[in-house]
């Protein structure tokens, strides 16, 4: 059992979403590293897109903590595993600062899986980023009601935003002064800390190569430059959380029986950069070895025994992913063979016979189309049939995050949900070795999946050995 840890931290929040939290969370990080800190980033919620640039600032990877996929009781210890070795962690939160799940149950005013409710399960001080364009003295009256809102929750400082000129600061740290909240940075209106955005938030870092390092680099000089990271490294330090064991994929897992390492190759490259860093560790832990491959030009790794396809924007990259007729083959001759496959949302429009008019690998009989209209939400779901992953009947709490819609022919479904207005919706397929859905469900959340998983590529490879 490895020892219980405690990492100073703070908890970058907003009251509202738009307010530029990735921005200075992101120049936070790197403006600590440039000072000589070793720091861990996080991000609450499901986010994939935003620990992306967290990690380019962080030089390692940016982490996820969401209650509500993970359960609250895991929060602690994937904190303490994804801290390991930093001397500071930095966690953005998401949306407004009490924005949370909508449940239908007011009784907690913190929401489930918001920044507040994170902030409290780490016991870590939030730092409030106020988008002050709009403010004046009035923000005196706006703090007042985030700090008397929840005692639970402490609002230890302030860094505002988008400040239009040295009178405009004053008047806002004579605001900040009133409350009692100190002011901690104040940023002004600065076209160079813009980070390009599409259809469903910021272009991810993964994409964006050398433009991202170079956006990054401009928002960490201004954010060294404007903000007192002394007394952030101070706020952190003063974190009351629990000292906790770290997250173990081991414990997670626990024995799975394997009679080889059977390898599992999870899709990356610019058409699929959503994942969780736990997923791979626990691959891992579960006896496979995981091998990355880019769709756009590669063929599936030598010996692969199972396939993961996570989400992303293949939209943005069709003509190349239908252009790599390999690829393709290979995805179909190892369906074809019984092998295991976990597609989510753009994993399941790739293995779809075809996107917005390209050919894809069409292992799914059925068709993608990316449109307008955005799908997004938290889905309570229930397993329809047994697969490779899960088994009829269970049940795990997924998201859904996707402008695309996709039809499928005379499949299975993967899950079941009743959405507000209780209405039974369908999701997904199940098809031979292949579980493909929309639903995003975080693997830390649902480890006996992972177990499973490898179980069914090791049972390939075994098949495969005897042909």
């Amino acid at each position: 059992m490895v020892a219980a840890r405690r990492t100073p931290a703070v908890v970058i929040a907003a009251p509202s979403s738009g307010s530029g939290k990735t921005t200075v969370t992101t120049g936070l990080i790197g403006a600590l590293v440039a000072a000589g800190h070793r720091v861990a980033p996080f991000k609450v919620g499901p986010d994939y897109i935003d620990p992306g640039y967290h990690g380019l600032a962080a030089g390692r990877v940016g982490r996820n903590l969401d209650p509500n996929l993970v359960g609250a009781q895991r929060v602690a210890p994937l904190f303490a595993a994804g801290s390991a070795g930093a001397d500071i962690a930095v966690v953005e939160g998401v949306m407004g600062l009490f924005d949370g799940r909508i449940t239908g149950d007011d009784a907690d005013m913190l929401g489930a899986g918001s920044t507040a409710h994170v902030a409290t399960l780490l016991g870590a001080p939030v730092i409030l980023v106020v988008d002050a364009a709009g403010h004046s003295q009035s923000l005196a009256a706006v703090l007042h009601g985030f700090l008397s809102y929840d005692s639970r929750v402490r609002i230890a400082g302030v860094i505002v935003n988008r400040v239009g000129s040295q009178r405009h600061e004053q008047v806002l740290r004579q605001a900040c002064a009133r409350v009692g909240v100190p002011v901690l940075g104040a940023l002004g209106r600065d076209e160079a800390m813009a980070v390009p955005s599409r259809h469903l938030g910021l272009i991810p870092a993964a994409e964006r190569s050398a433009a991202a390092v170079t956006a990054v680099g401009a928002i960490v000089d201004r954010v060294a430059a404007a903000v007192d990271l002394a007394a952030v490294v101070a706020l952190a330090r003063s974190a009351c959380g629990p000292a906790v064991a770290p997250w173990s994929p081991g414990d997670e897992v626990g024995d799975v029986a394997t009679a080889d390492r059977p390898v599992v190759a999870i899709a990356r490259g610019a058409a699929f950069t959503f994942g969780y860093a736990e997923h791979a560790e626990l691959l891992t832990a579960a006896g496979a070895d995981v091998v990355g491959f880019d769709p756009l030009c590669e063929r599936l790794p030598e010996a692969t025994a199972g396939v993961v396809i996570g989400g992303g924007f293949p939209e943005e990259h069709a003509d190349e992913l239908s252009a790599n007729h390999l690829l393709r083959d290979d995805l179909r001759a190892h369906v074809a063979r019984g092998g295991p496959v976990h597609a989510e949302c753009a994993g399941l429009l790739y293995l779809a016979a075809a996107l917005d008019g390209r050919p894809m690998v069409g292992v799914l009989e059925g068709t993608g189309s990316f449109g307008p209209r955005l799908t997004l939400g938290y889905r309570d779901a229930v397993a329809v049939s047994d697969s490779v992953l899960h088994r009829a009947g269970d049940r795990v709490t997924g998201h859904e995050f996707h402008r695309s819609t996709v039809e499928l022919v005379g499949a299975t479904p993967a899950w079941a949900w009743r959405d507000g207005a209780g209405t039974t919706r369908a999701d997904g397929a199940v098809h031979r070795g292949v579980h493909a859905s929309y639903l995003h469900v975080h693997p830390a959340g649902t480890p006996e999946s992972v177990a499973r998983f490898v179980v069914a590529a090791d049972r390939h490879t075994r098949a495969e050995g005897d042909r």
